[in-house]
């Protein structure tokens, strides 16, 4: 082994169980409703029809997000099956990749253990770390949107020849164009403006003649144009629908019940880039500083941060996914910090961690007191060994920090910290497996599945379970249920049931042929199909829905 191997071989092995770590969790919790459980059956379903440009749910058009994620995921089960982990690999791969890039990009644009830190940072960050393990669009649009930001960076870096310059920014204009097919036009509105802002603020003008525009336009036009000719040639209702409703509408409007107060992400800090909060005042302040005639990356970083947070807090709809983007950036920073971050901020960041440990301990030590229902109480009986140990590992590793600041090595601590904020994810993620198992209606849909042929009707009556129709591997046919379906049962609605007249109807018709048909019923609706006095039978039930079979 040469003497650069041997110098580098720790942290290869630290990068090396960095990926298999997160990798061995993705197979660890069923398919939590709705998203995960949405998105996995719109992949199974593109998989199945061989229809990669019409994207659907439940066979029915769903226009409400561009299809890169539906395609990674299928690609996925093409590979590997369909299953729980191969639904969330795309996700795993946006987010340790990101992690890799970050440690990549800080190090070449800030020199140092910039980079290392960074990586350090992001991969520890809850929200990152969470969202890397759950069956979401979020960290795919946040993961292409930080590639554009990183090839921009290494493009306009004082340094970068004329060559390197130039494949750097024709990637940042490909990664826009995965940003646009990842979530939709953000993924071209938020670098621009980050750019026009830049330009504005640091007056580098020589940033202009930098950027490759026509080439680079080129190449994302070639990546993202197809798919949206081709889906508008097949379905000429889906441009009004994506590009009024779920963007302007969305952002403007409160049409889709998502609102939140103005400083609803600034709350979101503290949980979201746990521990490393304390760091961040300090890195941001830092980064404002101007340094005329030079390329300012900490100054870039600082507009991204700012006005990606801004842009969501002024939206009408806001979840803690939209977020994401900016956690990237804000690792970067905090890893430039690091290097020369005085003691007493590393010691805020491990007492921040060792907060969240002893809360998590004296929650359980309090558990006794919650009104609980027995079938809460018994699910949170069941999570408690694994939340427990969460907390014991938060605090065992803030202490480790502690220990390690004492003796000044800082890189020890970093990494303690980081431990400890990965284990307290992965754990309380992990002890959520009896709820989310319970809330998939994973069981439900095991015990039905056997029964089931490519024919064999399935109902959903006035509700849509998400999850349910994946574990099942079998659409269902919705009754007198719209909500986010209602687009596309517009266009198709021989896909529906509108009333329960029209399924009562339906259903005594399958019973008269004797035909062997199952509807998986709102639990509040069943009273009523009793009354009706339909040839039924119960097979199983959950605080949600009861599964009924013809007699």
């Amino acid at each position: 082994m040469s003497d650069h191997l041997r110098a580098r071989a720790p942290l290869y092995i630290l990068i090396a169980l960095f990926i298999l770590g997160s990798l061995l969790v993705l197979d660890v919790r069923s398919l939590v409703a709705p998203d995960e459980g949405r998105y996995a059956e719109m992949a199974r379903e593109m998989l199945l029809s061989g229809d990669w440009v019409t994207t659907r749910l439940n066979g029915i058009k769903y226009f409400e997000k561009p299809p890169l994620h539906a395609w990674m995921s299928a690609l996925s089960f093409a590979l590997f099956g369909v299953g729980e982990w191969q639904a969330r690999l795309w996700n795993a791969v946006c987010g340790a990749g990101t992690v890799l890039l970050i440690g990549y990009t800080g190090g070449k644009v800030f020199g140092g253990r910039a980079g290392l830190y960074g990586a350090i940072v992001l991969g520890s960050m809850v929200f990152w770390t969470a969202a890397s393990q759950f069956n979401t669009l979020d960290i795919g649009v946040a993961a292409t949107m930080t590639l554009a930001l990183c090839a921009l960076l290494l493009a306009q870096r004082d340094d970068a020849g004329a060559r390197a310059r130039r494949n750097w920014m024709l990637l940042c204009w490909a990664a826009m164009a995965l940003s646009l097919l990842a979530k939709g036009l953000i993924g071209l509105v938020l670098p621009g403006a980050v750019l026009v802002l830049y330009f504005l603020f640091a007056g580098d003008r020589a940033i202009l003649r930098r950027l490759h525009p026509l080439s680079g336009l080129a190449v994302l036009l070639l990546i993202a144009l197809p798919w949206f000719l081709l889906v508008a040639a097949r379905n000429p209702e889906q441009p009004h629908f994506f590009f009024i409703h779920e963007h302007w509408d969305r952002f403007f409007l409160k049409t889709h019940h998502r609102e939140g107060p103005w400083y609803y992400f600034l709350v979101l800090l503290l949980p979201a880039t746990l521990p490393w909060l304390p760091l961040l005042p300090v890195s941001l302040a830092q980064a404002r500083h101007k340094l005329p005639g030079q390329f300012q990356p900490a100054l870039l970083l600082l507009i991204w941060v700012g006005f990606i947070l801004f842009f969501f807090s002024y939206s009408k709809s806001k979840l803690p996914g939209y977020m994401l983007p900016v956690l990237p950036a804000m690792a970067m920073l905090m890893g430039a910090t690091l290097e020369r971050a005085p003691k007493m901020l590393l010691n805020a960041a491990a007492a921040l961690l060792a907060l969240a440990g002893a809360g998590i301990l004296a929650a359980w030590l309090c558990a006794g007191m919650l009104n609980l229902s027995p079938s809460d109480a018994t699910l949170l009986a069941t999570a408690w060994p694994l939340l427990v140990a969460a907390g014991v590992a938060a605090l065992l590793c803030a202490l480790g920090g502690w220990y390690a600041a004492r003796r000044g090595q800082r890189c020890a601590m970093v990494l303690a910290l980081a431990l400890g904020a990965w284990l307290l994810t992965q754990l309380a993620m992990s002890a959520y497996e009896p709820f989310g198992r319970h809330q998939s209606g994973k069981d439900l849909a095991l015990m039905l599945r056997p029964q089931l042929t490519a024919q064999t009707p399935v109902y959903s009556v006035g509700t849509y379970e998400q999850s349910i129709t994946f574990y099942l591997a079998h659409s269902v046919i919705p009754v007198r249920y719209t909500d986010e379906l209602e687009f596309g049962l517009q266009q198709e609605p021989d896909r529906g049931i509108a009333t329960m007249d029209a399924f009562y109807a339906r259903w005594m018709q399958g019973a008269a042929r004797g035909e062997q048909q199952f509807a998986l019923v709102r639990a509040d609706l069943y009273q009523e199909l009793l009354l009706h006095q339909l040839p039924m039978r119960q097979l199983a039930n959950n605080d949600r829905v009861v599964v009924i079979a013809g007699r």
